[in-house]
């Protein structure tokens, strides 16, 4: 009896690791995609009003069924502080693309200003979907910070090609976001480093490095990402460095303590149109976050189909310094899509 029971236990390790192995085969089996001979890079021309313009996407795996577009914040800033996700997604035989948004990393930067423009973004993220081939069946977006902006947007306008969206560190009203910032976390500064941000802002002195540096100090370890500066991960670092600052001042504004400014953003506002979102919706927030996780949670009952993802050790980079809540969290709502 003893050994029957030995014998299939052999048998069923065998057959599992067999499985596993067919799986981890196929997950890494580019052999059929047209992006096989520069490993996962695919180029793709975007027409614009003033022109046909290329940019970058890179993909990882292979899952018929879970194809996971990532949207990178800013604007301007690169998709590539989204390396954290090559630590869960692969394991979890999660598809996902690496998108440079044109103006932004490794894509095309016109430096025009009538470029910058949402609903032409919107329509960037169609043309890149047409191009990967990803529709309903499949096709989830996973938008973080300005990208949940730009995947709320995408959802109100072409959610009949979506299978789930993600909302990440995002609340659906700039002018919430500057509240909070403004009444909620600018006063947990040190009250003379709040004065002299202060001081700099009503002369509209917003690009000074005295007021850029204040604020990179002393709001970003608490409410960006809360790691010592010297500690940040290379793909942050690297996201930062390379992010395209005319775009990101034209749209967003000097920095993320809140909306200032001309910033073409200030006014966005889709509270009163999260009910028209009917795919499966994920919001995602941090307790430290530059914006009110209790915000974020409000969303996911707005939307028709709507989840939260609290990330309590989270701040803005929930994905960094909450990462195991995070990606865990990520993982579960797409498995269940």
């Amino acid at each position: 009896m003893l050994k029957s029971v030995l014998l299939l236990c052999c048998a069923v390790l065998v057959l599992s690791c067999k499985q596993s192995k067919e799986n981890t085969t196929a997950y890494l089996d580019y052999s059929q995609t047209d992006s096989k001979l520069s490993g996962g890079n695919k180029v793709i021309p975007i027409n614009t009003p003033l022109g046909v313009y290329n940019v970058w996407t890179k993909r990882v795996g292979n899952n018929p069924s879970l194809k996971v577009l990532l949207l990178h914040g800013g604007p301007g800033a690169t998709s590539e502080y989204f390396e954290a996700a090559d630590s869960y997604f692969p394991g979890a035989s999660i598809e996902y693309y690496y998108y440079d948004q044109l103006g932004s990393g490794k894509s095309d930067n016109p430096n025009d200003e009538r470029l910058w423009d949402l609903a032409r973004f919107v329509d960037e993220v169609e043309q890149v979907r047409v191009a990967l081939g990803l529709d309903s069946s499949n096709f989830i977006l996973l938008g973080h910070s300005w990208g949940g902006i730009l995947a709320m947007e995408y959802a109100l306008k072409y959610q009949q090609h979506l299978k789930g969206l993600i909302i990440s560190n995002m609340v659906s009203s700039i002018p919430d976001y500057v509240k909070y910032a403004n009444e909620v976390l600018g006063p947990q500064l040190p009250p003379e480093v709040l004065k002299t941000i202060r001081s700099y802002e009503e002369k509209g002195d917003y690009t000074n490095p005295a007021y850029l540096g204040l604020i990179q100090e002393h709001y970003y370890p608490e409410h960006i990402l809360r790691m010592k500066p010297s500690e940040w991960p290379n793909p942050v670092n690297r996201a930062f460095k390379n992010i395209n600052y005319p775009l990101y001042l034209k749209m967003q504004g000097p920095s993320e303590f809140g909306v200032v400014g001309d910033a073409l953003l200030k006014n966005w506002d889709r509270t009163n149109d999260l009910n028209k979102i009917a795919v499966p919706t994920l919001t995602i927030g941090g307790e430290f976050d530059t914006m009110d996780p209790k915000a974020m949670e409000k969303m996911s009952t707005l939307v028709q189909k709507g989840s939260y993802l609290y990330c309590a050790k989270g701040s803005h980079m929930s994905m960094y310094d909450d990462q195991e809540t995070y990606f865990n969290g990520v993982i579960s709502f797409l498995k269940k899509l």
